[in-house]
C-alpha cells in the first residue's frame, strides 16, 4: 500500500498566497483636498472650524477621507509649515483651526504629507497638501 503525505504540498502552497497579496499592493496619495476651502471663524461656533481632509489614490478606495494618522495639520503657505512663529492661528491633529488672541486676518491652513521624517506643525515641508483659507474678524 502507497501512502501519501499532503504535509510537504500544503507547506510549499502556504506562502503563495502571503507573498501574493503584498506585491503591488502600495497606494499612493496623490492630491489632498481640504473643506471647506475657505472660511470665517466668527461663522461657526465658538469660532473653531473643523477642516475635512479628502485624499485621492493611485489605487481605489479613492477619493477617501483623511484622518490624522494619514497628513499631518499645520498653519503655512505653499506647502511650508510656520512652525513654532506664532501664526494667529492654531490648527491640531484633526483639522480643527481657531484664531488666537486679538488677530485678525487670513491664515492658510494646509494638511498634507512631510517630505522628510519630522513634524510639519514644528516648522518643515509638506510634499502634497491641500489648503484652505480661514478668515480671523
Amino acid at each position: 500500500m502507497v501512502r501519501c503525505s499532503l504535509r510537504p504540498l500544503f507547506l510549499f502552497l502556504l506562502p503563495l498566497p502571503l507573498f501574493s497579496v503584498g506585491c503591488g499592493s502600495s497606494r499612493d496619495l496623490q492630491s489632498v483636498t481640504i473643506l471647506p476651502a475657505a472660511a470665517n471663524a466668527q461663522n461657526f461656533p465658538n469660532g473653531k472650524v473643523a477642516f475635512t481632509a479628502t485624499g485621492v489614490f493611485s489605487k481605489p478606495p479613492s477619493p477617501e477621507t483623511l484622518t490624522n494618522m494619514d497628513v499631518s495639520w499645520c498653519v503655512g503657505s505653499q506647502g511650508t509649515c510656520a512652525g513654532n512663529i506664532n501664526p494667529g492661528v492654531t490648527v491640531d491633529g484633526n483639522g480643527v483651526a481657531s484664531c488666537l488672541g486679538n488677530f485678525t486676518g487670513t491664515r492658510t491652513i494646509l494638511a498634507g504629507k512631510a517630505k522628510s521624517v519630522g513634524m510639519p506643525d514644528q516648522g518643515g515641508q509638506l510634499s502634497i497638501f491641500g489648503s484652505a483659507q480661514l478668515t480671523c474678524p
